[in-house]
């Protein structure tokens, strides 16, 4: 299957994820998969894929989650990851390779316009890859017309910004090094964008999607590993929602930015490490 995202509605998006900015992700595919494994395990589980069936996974990153959907719909089945981050898609298929696994593979495409075979997925699984969209409704359409009547659809994403204590708290403790930031409206694209459930039921149900249905889920997600505050303050210089704020700073500004977000972790690590609390929901419906 060709390499397909040119002519994209999500130009900007695609030319995030394909920069320096973003290269972490596929760099250090290991620590965010630490970071969201136990959301992860939550949100397959929901998604209940069963040996034989044929999976997409919508922004699948690195590959993490189309190896698991993979193992999960054995030989029998058939996954399918499709992604705008080319460093991603690379890192997903060198993964897919090494592990000798011949019913899964990755394409690098806008999931919005991309022509996916007709009538012809179980499941469409998504961990964090669906928020970003230029047209959601456009966007789901799409993706319902590769799924089979009564197919499941079954996404994770963030909850309201407010309700995502680390990414409240990380962002006020450097606010005053930064430019003022400008939250994305609520019919624009971002981290945050599927908060409302509201929104999200008009989105599925305006594309064709029926019994949505919406299950929160509040993870503990560990910032560091035995760097401590040091090195949660690195990595989220690299990962989340400061990466974007910080884009045009100086390495002077960058450096500040570092120091107030070690002392802010140092203020927070406790026995269990740096564990700060996300808040999720698992959307599921049916096609």
């Amino acid at each position: 299957m060709a390499d397909q995202q040119s002519g994209t509605p999500n130009a900007r998006e695609v030319q995030y994820w394909n920069s320096a900015h973003t290269r972490a992700w596929a760099d250090e595919y290991e620590v965010i998969d630490e970071l969201f494994a136990g959301l992860t395990r939550v949100a397959l589980d929901l998604a209940a894929p069963k040996p034989g069936e044929r999976v997409i996974d919508i922004g699948c990153g690195s590959g993490t989650t189309v190896l698991e959907l993979a193992a999960r719909v054995g030989p029998s089945g058939y996954v399918l990851g499709a992604d705008v981050s080319k460093p991603s898609v690379e890192k997903a298929r060198e993964r897919i390779t090494a592990a000798g696994i011949h019913q899964a593979e990755v394409v690098l495409c806008d999931a919005s316009t991309h022509e996916f075979p007709a009538n012809g997925s179980d499941l469409v699984f998504s961990r964090f890859g669906v928020m970003f969209f230029a047209d959601p409704v456009a966007a789901f359409a799409n993706i319902r017309k590769a799924m089979k009547l009564d197919g499941r659809l079954a996404l994770a994403v963030f909850r309201t910004l407010q309700e995502n204590k680390w990414a409240t708290a990380i962002l006020a403790a450097v606010r005053h090094l930064l430019p003022p930031i400008t939250p994305p409206g609520p019919e624009e694209p971002g981290q945050f964008s599927w908060g409302d459930p509201a929104r999200v039921r008009r989105i599925l149900e305006a594309a064709g999607f029926q019994d949505v249905s919406l299950t929160s889920h509040d993870p503990a997600m560990p910032l560091a590993g035995r760097g401590g505050a040091a090195e949660a303050a690195s990595f989220m210089l690299r990962v989340g929602p400061v990466v974007r704020a910080t884009s045009d700073a100086s390495e002077e500004q960058r450096k500040e930015v570092r120091a107030a977000l070690e002392a802010f972790f140092q203020n927070h690590e406790g026995p269990q490490g740096i564990v700060l609390q996300g808040a999720i929901w698992i959307v599921t419906a049916r096609a």
